[in-house]
C-alpha cells in the first residue's frame, strides 16, 4: 500500500511544526504522499485557522517544498475548509470539508474546542436539547459537499469527540441515528472518501477513530470509500494508530484507499 497522510496541519494554522519538518519527518518514515491541510479561515474564529494574509505564503511554501522534495516525496497543497470558509481554492490539489461550528442564535458555537463548551452549546444554543444540537450539526455535514464541493470528508461525527463513553448523548438513540444516516443519505452518492480519522486519539479523547463503525458499515454497504488520515497537529502523529486504524476499517470491509 501508499503510505500517505492527507490531513496534516502545521504552524501555518494550529500545528507545532513548520511544513519542511513534517516532509522530512514523512521521509524518514518512508511516505510516499504527504498532504497538507491547513484550516482554511473562516470569519467565526481566526485563532487556530490560517489567516487571511497568510494565505499566499502558505500555498508558496507547499509548492517550493513540492519542487525541493520531488525526487523523494510526493506533497500536496490542500486546505481543510469549514463549512463557513469562503476562501479561493483555485491552488489546491484537494481540500477536506468539514463541519466545526454550528451558528444559533446569531451566534457560531465551536463543537471540539472542550466537554464544558459542548456543554454550553447544548444548555445556551439548544435549551439543554443535546439532540437538537446533533441534528443541526448533521445537517450541516450532510450538506458540506455542497457548500466546499470537498475532496474528502473530514471527521464526520466529530460530534461524539467528549462522548466515547455517553457522557452527553446516546449514539443508538433514534434521533441520533437518524440524523446522521441522513447525513450519510446526502453524502454517498457524491462519490467522495470519508476520512478514517485518528487525530482524537493521539490527542487523548478517544480510543477509537471517526466515524463509529456503525457508520462506516453504511458506507460498505452503499460502495463508498474511505482514507485513513491522522489529522497530525505535530510531526510525529503523521502516522499515528494508522496499522490499528486499519484493522478498524478493514472489520468492516469498507474499501478503502491510499490516495484520492
Amino acid at each position: 500500500m501508499i503510505k500517505s497522510n492527507l490531513h496534516t496541519h502545521t504552524t501555518f494554522c494550529d500545528g507545532k511544526n513548520t511544513p519542511e519538518d513534517v516532509v522530512k519527518e514523512a521521509i524518514e518514515r518512508g511516505f510516499d504522499i504527504i498532504g497538507f491541510s491547513a484550516h482554511a479561515y473562516t470569519p467565526t474564529n481566526s485563532q487556530w485557522c490560517l489567516k487571511k494574509e497568510r494565505e499566499e505564503a502558505y500555498a508558496k511554501e507547499i509548492i517550493r517544498l513540492k519542487e525541493e522534495y520531488k525526487d523523494k516525496i510526493k506533497i500536496l497543497l490542500g486546505l481543510e475548509l469549514d463549512y463557513y470558509s469562503e476562501v479561493d481554492t483555485s491552488q489546491c490539489d484537494y481540500t477536506i470539508g468539514s463541519v466545526h461550528y454550528v451558528y444559533k442564535n446569531g451566534k457560531y458555537y465551536g463543537i471540539d474546542s472542550s466537554p464544558e463548551l459542548f456543554q454550553k452549546i447544548i444548555d445556551e444554543a439548544f435549551e439543554g436539547d443535546v439532540y437538537a444540537f446533533i441534528e443541526e450539526y448533521y445537517r450541516l455535514v450532510g450538506d458540506v459537499y455542497n457548500k466546499t464541493k470537498c475532496d474528502i470528508i473530514g471527521h464526520f461525527d466529530l460530534i461524539t469527540k467528549f462522548n466515547e463513553n455517553g457522557e452527553f448523548f446516546d449514539t443508538q438513540n433514534p434521533r441520533y441515528k437518524k440524523a446522521a444516516y441522513s447525513a450519510l443519505e446526502s453524502l454517498l452518492p457524491e462519490n467522495v472518501p470519508f476520512e478514517v480519522n485518528t487525530g482524537a486519539i493521539s490527542r487523548g479523547y478517544r480510543t477509537e477513530p471517526y466515524p463509529a463503525k456503525d457508520i462506516l458499515q453504511i458506507i460498505e454497504k452503499e460502495k463508498g470509500r474511505v482514507i485513513i488520515t491522522s489529522d497530525s497537529h505535530q510531526k510525529e502523529t503523521i502516522d499515528f494508530y494508522f496499522d490499528e486504524a486499519k484493522l478498524y476499517a478493514e472489520s468492516t470491509k469498507v474499501h478503502i484507499i491510499d490516495e484520492i
